[in-house]
């Protein structure tokens, strides 16, 4: 066995006892609990936007902001502080608590949405119309009766559990980034971000980015809750089950479980596009990411040197496949220390940075947050001398295994790590890196048994408030994005960062997006991809995207080229895998796929211009660019139940081909007429219909009436119009942002008729001045 891995495995040993050590003498012990609920009500406190409901042993706050979402807070718990928030929520003034004459409580009532509260203290979310959504069961905490011992009272957490029924046919999608979906399976889902250790497939849970965020659509609505705590904690989920002309309906069912930490959500509720815009109201707009960060990128750990990136490159270019960017992995720094470079390897990455920014290739840098415990290493002595590291209740920084070896880690809770981890991008900066990826930020830390991170018992400043990693877990790759973010805005104010991380938590869309992980080479392991891209944009996180190819084996070719020609109409299109993994470059899988997977890089090219628009409907709206077929129609069950295809956008339905030996495939298509762009046919919705699917192309549809943005032959932007059926408007918007840059860009909306022909006008009767391109006549 290699002496390396040798060694890593006796660290790991060491750091797991050392953690299950430290978390025995700091945490507190388990002691006799009493529960309690909330109990009758006694009276209530009506304020502008809300008002307390005051019950025997609990109080319950409930607030409506102006863009109608709904917080509860139980036991005095307020909005803030919160990581989740984007700014504290304006408070809609015109909305009191008042009585509910329908269940003898109290409710307030939003435009989208109505919080009733029981006596008891059962929350139910009503439609405006007075529909049931959901129905949360008064709480139940567990705590220690007065009079514990001193001694057993260390930092005294109470733990809760919250049930909730929703409708029969209700459907579930969300709780961050899970394999199994998009439309989540009967379970119980960890909330406790986790390096899977090695790649994963479809039922793994959980994974690198968990989020207490519910997206749930039936019937009666669509609705999102999102219980704003930090905490580990679990969500089961249960279907419900009509009953079919008996009248005895079974409701679904959530049961959501902390382990401590405040009890307090938010509900949205409204179309999905409303309750997104909703969402990012609260949590803040997507980042924009660069233009050249809508292309194709090509990643992979170990490229044998800067000679090794230059070849591969090289082959892009003399194939004439476009290439936008490459990715270095940790191979590339000296002994794994980050924000340093292999001297031998990569001498000279300023030197690279410029060969491959003649091609017009820019260079992302992989950033861990583990710092090697190295005196003598500038990043590790700048770090004690700034005080930036998690430490132990004994106040020594907290020590784990890492790839460097033994490491410390900043606290990113602490404001002042944050701004001298921010600084060191300055040295990545320098070595000509224009985006980077933060990896292993769950944060994860090797371990022979227990959890593979810090232990619990690590005391973390929560901006002084002051806590452990109990806390703070959830939240430290969130702040480390937050921590680069803020940086790069300041060390280069004339660009917008590119930045993805692989954890994270609500909120993350703000500094920009995520990708799989390292997912399984198979194909559940291309199911798990989508799955996990369409859960992350209904949590708000709309730029995210697969390691294509899976990431820990060798995929066939017919694997690989369906995974890329699904990559290609994703948000984040990167190739990736492990250095034992085989190659990824098109080109190591014959002439054929090579033939078919250039056909889909250079798609990938004409569809930037829509890409872009799709980046900023999202910064300022929410919708995400890959979006679930149920989008427009939440009440078609049908689509509700569709999982191996979306809507990117709203003029493009994708249906990637994600079986072996699959030539032909079913598709549901939602209400509507729908061109195939291969063929041009036109097809009608709602049904399913058969398609061809040959190796050199999935199905790709198009709404009738739809205007997108696209690149012509000549590399300029034209707008690609399909031919509206007769009787019916069709139109798009096109947004006009072809930099790196915060300049505004150009919003135009445009609207098309058939009148014996196809027209294409601006909204306001205007010409279009860019070339017009029908299709579907």
């Amino acid at each position: 066995m290699d002496p390396s891995a040798l060694t890593r495995r006796a660290r790991a040993l060491r750091a797991a006892v050392r953690n299950r050590r430290a978390d025995a003498a700091a945490l507190p012990r388990r002691r006799v609990e009493r529960a309690r609920v909330p109990g009758l009500a006694a009276g209530a406190e009506p304020a502008p936007g809300g008002g307390v409901i005051r019950f025997a042993r609990s109080t319950l706050q409930l607030r409506v902001t102006t863009t109608g979402a709904v917080f509860c807070g139980w036991d005095g718990a307020e909005p803030e502080p919160s990581y989740a928030l984007a700014r504290g929520p304006e408070t809609d003034a015109r909305v009191e608590l008042e009585p509910d004459a329908a269940g003898g409580g109290w409710r307030v009532v939003s435009e989208r949405v109505t919080v009733a509260v029981s006596r008891r203290g059962a929350v139910e979310v009503r439609t405006p119309a007075g529909v049931v959504l959901r129905r949360e069961q008064p709480p139940r905490w567990w705590e220690s009766p007065a009079g514990a011992p001193e001694d057993d009272a260390r930092e005294e957490v109470r733990r809760w559990v919250q049930r909730a029924h929703v409708g029969p046919d209700a459907r579930f999608f969300g709780l961050g980034g899970r394999s199994a979906g998009p439309s989540l399976p009967d379970g119980r889902y960890r909330l406790w971000n986790s390096d899977p250790g090695g790649a994963f497939a479809p039922g793994d849970d959980p994974l690198s980015l968990t989020m207490p965020v519910q997206f749930v659509v039936s019937d009666a609505g669509c609705h999102l809750l999102f219980h704003d705590n930090s905490w580990d904690g679990s969500v089961e989920l249960y279907r419900g089950a009509e009953g079919a002309g008996s009248g005895h309906d079974q409701p679904g069912r959530v049961e959501v479980r902390m382990a401590g930490g405040p009890l307090r959500y938010w509900v949205m509720a409204g179309t999905p596009a409303r309750v997104l815009q909703s969402w990012t109201a609260l949590t803040g707009a997507p980042a924009v990411p660069p233009a050249w960060a809508l292309g194709y990128q090509h990643a992979r750990w170990d490229f044998g040197g800067a000679d090794g990136v230059r070849r591969v490159v090289r082959g892009y270019r003399e194939r004439g496949l476009p290439l936008a960017a490459v990715h270095l992995d940790i191979d590339h720094y000296d002994g794994h220390r980050v924000f340093t470079a292999d001297p031998h390897r990569f001498p000279d990455l300023p030197r690279l940075a410029r060969e491959l920014a003649a091609d017009g290739v820019r260079m992302v840098s992989i950033v861990d947050p583990g710092v090697k415990a190295e005196p003598g290493y500038p990043v590790y002595d700048a770090g004690v001398a700034a005080d930036a590291f998690v430490r132990d209740t004994r106040g020594r920084p907290v020590r784990g295994v890492v790839w460097p070896g033994d490491a410390v880690f900043p606290d990113f809770t602490d404001p002042r790590a944050r701004k001298w981890w921010g600084g060191l991008y300055a040295e990545r900066l320098q070595q000509g890196f224009t985006g980077f990826w933060h990896d292993m930020n769950e944060p994860a830390s090797f371990a022979a048994f227990g959890e593979k991170t810090l232990p619990r018992s690590a005391r973390h400043a929560l901006e002084g408030r002051g806590g452990d990693h109990r806390e703070a877990h959830n939240v430290y790759a969130l702040q480390m994005a937050r921590a680069a973010y803020g940086a790069l805005t300041g060390l280069q104010p004339d660009r917008r960062p590119f930045l993805f991380s692989r954890s994270g938590w609500a909120g993350l869309q703000r500094y920009g997006g995520t990708w799989s992980g390292d997912v399984a080479t198979g194909w559940p392991g291309l199911s798990a991809s989508l799955a996990l891209v369409v859960g992350l944009g209904l949590c708000g996180v709309p730029y995210s995207g697969p390691d294509v190819g899976g990431f820990s084996g060798r995929p066939d070719p017919e694997l690989y080229l369906r995974w890329l020609q699904l990559g290609s109409y994703l948000p984040l299109f990167r190739t990736h895998c492990a250095f034992d993994a085989g190659r990824r470059e098109p080109w190591e899988f014959g002439p054929e796929v090579l033939e078919h997977a250039g056909a889909a890089l250079r798609e990938r090219e004409r569809l930037r211009p829509y890409l872009a628009t799709l980046a900023r409907l999202a910064e300022r709206t929410g919708a995400p660019f890959v979006r679930p077929l149920w989008w427009y129609d939440p009440t078609d069950r049908a689509l509700r139940e569709t999982q191996d295809a979306f809507l990117l956008g709203d003029a493009l339905l994708v249906a990637p081909v994600l079986a072996a030996g699959a030539r032909r495939r079913a598709v549901r298509l939602p209400l509507g007429r729908w061109y195939d762009t291969a063929t041009g046919r036109a097809l009608t919705g709602p049904g399913t219909v058969e398609l061809e699917a040959p190796l050199a192309r999935v199905p790709v549809l198009a709404r009738a009436g739809a205007v997108l943005p696209v690149a012509g032959a000549d590399g300029g932007t034209e707008l690609e119009v399909w031919a509206p059926p007769p009787g019916v408007t069709g139109g798009g918007v096109v947004v006009r942002d072809d930099g790196d840059g915060w300049e505004a860009p150009r919003l135009e909306r445009y609207v098309t008729r058939w009148t014996g022909r196809t027209t294409v006008q601006r909204e306001d009767g205007t010409e279009p001045d860019l070339p017009v391109r029908v299709r579907g006549e």
